[in-house]
């Protein structure tokens, strides 16, 4: 058990891959556990979960720094992603880094009949060819080598341009001010630390009526427990009418998790997994970064034996360091590489 920012966690030492699957606080873990009890034993009420479901969204609202009301739930970040891609014109031009996760990529590539051409460029091209483009579609933070997108760039640039951005690898340890985006989606699983299922987008109030609804549901109703049934279409008048129908038990964690994120200074958690991940590159003679995710040429096989958790990305050892790591963790990783 270890202890970090006000919360305790049963993550093992050497785990350094958070950015494929976050390890949970005991908190929330607990109170999934509690809630797959309740479910064996029959003891809950599907109206039962709507204030998680709302918890949750208040919370991703405060770490994007938007309302609520600008935010809507789904699974994951393509089909989020999704929504924004089927609202752009026909024969949109899109703008995407190279190497871009394809979960923020294909909705758009997958519109080619519709005369949409997804162009890439180099990430640090972006803010320039951006001009050039109807809408830029990229990842706040890359996923294959954590490189951090100009987004003060980025802002100075959008005029006339959609900017849809994908912050899964960024949200809850980068500090960036995102309400300006169109659109801000982000999974939950990574570092806002929730069981997969749940996934949020942000939404700028000048593209909410011009995105389509297209997972039109029940639960997108204004009062979700009296659209249950019948016509005519009734959704509600906010982000909400884009809601997928929750996981609950992803917002049940989500629930615990989220606020307690939101709660914290962004910048210290920041300046935490940064310098861990710096002290790393330090100890192999690499030079600094400013991202909690680093790719390394390493032999991933001396890390595994070693018991330290990673990815290999785009042909590279990816590791990221989390609020929930230590000093430890990266002595360990480099005891591996070096032994």
């Amino acid at each position: 058990m270890r202890e970090a920012f006000g919360q305790t966690f049963d993550i093992p030492a050497g785990y350094l891959n958070t950015a494929s699957i976050g390890v949970p606080p005991t908190v929330a873990a607990d109170a999934v556990e509690a809630a797959v009890r309740r479910w064996r034993l029959g003891a809950d009420v599907p109206p039962g979960f709507d204030a998680d479901v709302a918890a949750a969204r208040a919370a991703f609202a405060a770490l994007v720094g938007v309302d609520a009301a600008q935010v809507a739930i789904g699974a994951s970040a393509s089909q989020l992603i999704a929504l924004a891609a089927a609202s752009v014109p026909d024969g949109a031009r899109v703008l995407v880094p190279d190497g871009e996760f394809t979960s923020t990529t294909f909705p758009f590539a997958a519109l080619g009949h519709r005369g949409i051409k997804v162009t890439e460029v180099p990430l640090a091209e972006v803010p320039d060819a951006m001009r050039d483009h109807d809408v830029l579609a990229a990842s706040v933070v890359q996923s294959s080598d954590g490189a951090v997108l100009d987004l003060d760039a980025v802002r100075r640039n959008r005029a006339g341009v959609t900017v849809v951005l994908d912050a899964t690898q960024a949200l809850g340890w980068l500090p960036a001010d995102l309400a300006w985006a169109d659109y801000v989606v982000a999974a939950g699983y990574k570092w806002l630390m929730t069981p997969r299922g749940a996934a949020w987008m942000a939404l700028h109030p000048d593209v909410l009526d011009r995105t389509l609804p297209l997972v039109a549901n029940w639960y997108a109703g204004e009062d979700p427990w009296q659209t249950v049934y019948g016509l005519p279409l009734r959704l509600a008048g906010d982000a909400r009418r884009l809601d997928l129908s929750p996981a609950w038990f992803s917002h049940v964690g989500a629930a615990a998790v989220l606020p307690w994120l939101a709660s914290l200074d962004v910048e210290a958690v920041r300046r935490h997994n940064v310098g861990l991940a710096n002290l790393f590159l330090d100890r192999l003679g690499l030079p600094p970064g400013e991202s909690a995710i680093v790719s390394v040429d390493a032999n991933a096989t001396r890390l595994a034996q070693a018991g330290v958790r990673h990815s290999v990305r785009a042909g590279r050892v990816r590791l990221s360091f989390a609020l929930n790591n230590t000093v430890d963790d990266v002595e360990l990783a480099v005891r591996s590489l070096l032994r």
